[in-house]
């Protein structure tokens, strides 16, 4: 599965949400905004319904301990 897009749009809310605590733009909240609903079809068009994965605490720690 290709996230590249998702990424890319994940890395401009995160700049766009700097910009706004650093000048409290209005035109900012709007663009947040529009970049969340994208994020949000995007997640639903690669089919990712969760920012954390299905894991049970057993396979997160076989995961960390490499095995």
């Amino acid at each position: 599965m290709d996230t590249t897009h998702l990424v890319a749009l994940e890395t401009r809310l995160s700049h766009e949400k700097a910009r706004f605590a650093a000048d409290g733009s209005e035109i900012c909240k709007v663009w947040i905004a529009q970049i969340e609903k994208e994020i949000a079809r995007e997640r639903e068009f690669l089919g990712i319904t969760s920012d954390v994965p299905a894991m049970t605490d057993d396979e997160i720690l076989a995961e960390l301990s490499g095995e």
